[in-house]
C-alpha cells in the first residue's frame, strides 16, 4: 500500500507549489488505508485520493495540512477529482457512479445534520466500496433508505455481508478516528 501513498503524494505535489506546501512531512503521515480494502485493489489510488478529499472537507487527513480554509476546500475538491480521473481511467462508468453517488449522499448528510449528532457516512463508504461498480439493486435500495429515512441499517447489513463484518468494523473505525461530527 506504500505505493498508494507516494503517488497521492506525488501527483499533488506535481499539479500544484501549494499542494505540495500543504504536504505533511512524511513521518507525520498516517499512511492507513481505511475504505479501499474493502474494494478491488486496482482502485486503491483512486479510492483512497477521494477519500483524503473528503477528510480534507471534513476531517482530519492522511497526508496534508492545508494552512488555511479555503485552501484546504480546494485540495479537497482537486482530490475529489483527481480521484475520480483514476477510477475513470478503469473505463467503467458504474464505478464512477457509485462513487458520485456516495459524494452526493454524504453532502446531504452533512447538510442535513445535527450538530453533534453521529453521520452515518462510514457506512456508507464501507458499503460503497465493498459493492462498487457491481451493478448491485440492493446497494441502490439502502442508499435510498438512508437518503429518505435516515436509516442505515440497510447499508450495513449489506457492507457485513460483502466485506465481512471485521472489515466493515476496521474501517469504521478508523474512519471515526479522522472523520468529524
Amino acid at each position: 500500500m506504500t505505493g498508494v501513498w507516494a503517488t497521492i503524494a506525488e501527483d499533488a505535489a506535481a499539479e500544484s507549489e501549494l499542494w505540495a506546501s500543504a504536504l505533511l512531512p512524511a513521518k507525520e503521515r498516517d499512511e492507513v488505508a481505511v475504505f479501499s480494502p474493502l474494494a478491488p485493489a486496482a482502485l486503491a489510488v483512486g479510492l483512497e485520493t477521494i477519500y483524503e478529499g473528503y477528510l480534507m472537507h471534513y476531517g482530519r487527513p492522511r497526508l496534508f495540512a492545508a494552512g488555511d480554509r479555503d485552501t484546504r476546500i480546494l485540495l479537497g475538491d482537486y482530490l475529489y477529482a483527481h480521484g475520480l480521473v483514476r477510477v475513470a481511467e478503469h473505463g467503467d462508468t458504474a464505478l464512477v457512479s457509485d462513487l458520485a453517488e456516495l459524494l452526493s449522499l454524504c453532502a446531504q448528510l452533512r447538510a442535513e445534520a445535527t450538530p453533534g449528532e453521529p453521520i452515518a457516512d462510514g457506512v456508507l463508504w464501507a458499503a460503497t466500496h465493498a459493492l462498487i461498480g457491481s451493478g448491485n439493486g440492493d446497494l441502490a435500495v439502502a442508499r435510498e433508505a438512508l437518503r429518505d429515512r435516515g436509516d442505515a441499517r440497510p447499508l450495513a447489513a449489506l457492507a457485513a455481508r460483502v466485506a465481512g463484518e471485521d472489515a466493515v468494523e476496521r474501517a469504521g473505525g478508523l474512519h471515526a478516528e479522522r472523520a468529524s461530527v
